[in-house]
């Protein structure tokens, strides 16, 4: 079963459509039921979007990096 922290860590390989069949099932279930989790891939995908001219390009490792961790900080901070 997928849990908020796995969503976050397979943000990016998510959106890129780089996850197995059965993963991106379970990430999509749980994307269904889980608000938080749901608006933050949302904004990220309308942000990468909007940023390319409507085009989604794979992110550079080091940006892909900074933003799990900009993202895992957040969602700490949040759930303290």
């Amino acid at each position: 079963m997928v849990n908020c922290k796995d969503c976050l860590k397979d943000l990016s390989e998510y959106l890129e459509g780089c996850l197995d069949d059965e993963l991106r099932r379970e990430l999509q279930a749980h994307l269904n039921g889980c608000h938080h989790c749901k608006v933050i891939f949302d904004t990220t995908r309308k942000t990468v979007e909007l940023y390319c001219d409507g085009r989604v390009f794979p992110l550079p490792d080091n940006v892909r990096l900074r933003l799990h961790s900009a993202l895992r900080r957040r969602w700490e901070k949040k759930r303290a």
